[in-house]
């Protein structure tokens, strides 16, 4: 299967409403070719049992098209086929199920097409289990690359040592405020935590904080009630809802708005949320995990976090180090993306000589995020059987991965650094934020902030 290019994967459709298997239909056709479409669950669940398909997606109906009970039947047919189910609208209890009996992922109403899109992605460029002996010039690194997509590889002290806290600290129910630079692997260690404890049977629901206003940002987090404001047509449950009994991550935490801060502190203070328009509170039991790539305790002294629902996220505070400070992971890092990227593009590459060392050179200020863009683009443009530095930086074509070092006789600090690599994101997408911010690994309110706070320091970039 891992031979198979990412388009030529077979997906099946499954649904009882005609509406609802054109609507999926028209979200992937234009990045996938082999779509079957099924209206009824007797024949998907045949068709299922041949095992030629990499992916299920199914509208759950509980009468006539029960994909729980489908689940349960083929329990114990050793099928291969994954599967997305989609709820409509989808319940707390249906996602919990359909999770525990295998499913990749659900998505409750209204689906939108970018979250469709993305998931489909991470499942069909899921890794599988195996074990990997990278060579270098001095000893044999063993790497036990784990099962999914968001496993941690490395073989730094640091990062095995809190690896090793974090895992110590799993099974409670204590939230947890994870800090690091963009790109670091915040999600991934959330998702880590999430996996070790006694919640791994449960729903794992991400958050980002910043890429929501205000107003639909609540109504993401607690839901609403039919009616509540204006376009709110029918119930729909908010994240903490559908995380009950799980993990919920709040991405970029110092990002949310202060009356919306108050709110979430009520929730961690009393395990229930209030919906949008509703009339009693909903008792939840949810463990909570935090991420932020900025000084957190800066933002709490300058007025724009309250110190109180910071100490009660800080609970067990995990602090991520930038790839720079632990080089070690850079040629592990550098070879199991490449051999990640060889896998999706069917490609037999590996770096030529002297390339990983000058890797392990680069400054890397957008961290293990952009190393792996650094590498796929690698594999993507070698010419040869090797991946050679032009096949990375693309001299002639006037880029350069953010992390070479470009002034190699002057140390910069790292206000400088950020400063320098804000504008020359900006230089590269002529002044396009949301495409400069998409570069630097941040979101686009963070960028706006930074570049707002050198306004008020004098400085126009």
């Amino acid at each position: 299967m891992s031979n198979i290019k990412l388009r030529d994967k077979k997906i099946i459709i499954g649904a009882i409403d005609t509406k609802h298997r054109l609507f999926i239909k028209d979200i992937l056709s234009e990045e996938f070719e082999n779509l079957t479409l099924i209206p009824d669950i007797n024949l998907l669940s045949e068709i299922i049992t041949r095992n030629e398909h990499q992916l299920a997606i199914c509208v759950h109906d509980n009468n006539k098209f029960n994909i729980i009970k489908l689940l349960q039947n083929i329990q114990t047919n050793n099928i291969k086929t994954q599967f997305l189910v989609l709820g409509n609208p989808g319940t707390i209890e249906e996602a919990t199920n359909v999770m525990k009996l295998g499913a990749r992922d659900f998505i409750p109403y209204p689906w939108q097409k970018e979250v469709i899109l993305t998931s489909v992605k991470n499942i069909l460029t899921d890794t599988k289990r195996h074990i990997v002996d990278l060579k270098n010039d001095n000893n044999s690194i063993k790497v036990k690359y784990l099962e999914k997509q968001y496993d941690i590889v490395t073989v730094s002290p640091v990062m095995q040592q809190l690896l090793k806290k974090a895992k110590s600290v799993a099974k409670s129910k204590a939230s947890v405020l994870i800090q690091g630079e963009s790109g670091t692997g915040k999600e991934l260690l959330a998702r880590y935590i999430h996996k070790e404890s006694d919640r791994a049977c449960g729903p794992f629901v991400a958050v980002n904080c910043a890429a929501l206003p205000e107003t639909l940002l609540e109504s993401e987090l607690f839901g609403h009630e039919k009616g509540a404001f204006s376009g709110a047509i029918s119930r729909r449950l908010g994240k903490f809802e559908l995380a009950n009994h799980g993990t919920i991550l709040l991405d970029e935490i110092t990002e949310m708005q202060p009356s919306l801060q108050a709110k979430l502190l009520r929730v961690l203070q009393e395990s229930e949320i209030d919906r949008l328009g509703g009339q009693t509170p909903i008792p939840i039991d949810v463990r909570v995990i935090a991420t932020t790539n900025r000084d957190i305790k800066q933002v709490v002294s300058e007025g724009n976090f309250r110190e109180d629902l910071y100490f009660r996220l800080n609970v067990i505070p995990l602090r991520i180090p930038p790839l720079r400070a632990r080089v070690e992971d850079i040629e592990v890092l550098a070879k199991y993306f490449c051999s990640y990227f060889c896998k999706q593009y069917s490609r037999n590459l590996d770096f030529a000589p002297g390339v990983v060392e000058t890797l392990k050179t680069w400054a890397w200020p957008g961290n293990v995020r952009e190393l792996r863009n650094v590498i796929e683009r690698g594999v993507l443009l070698a010419q040869g059987s090797h991946i050679t530095l032009k096949d990375l930086t693309d001299d002639e074509q006037g880029y350069i991965p953010m992390g070479t070092p470009v002034i190699s006789d002057q140390i910069m600090t790292l206000d400088e650094m950020e400063k320098f690599m804000i504008k020359k994101a900006l230089g590269q997408t002529n002044g396009n934020r949301t495409h400069a911010a998409k570069l630097l690994g941040i979101s686009v309110r963070t960028l706006r902030n930074k570049l707002a706070e050198f306004r008020r320091q004098g400085i126009v970039l």
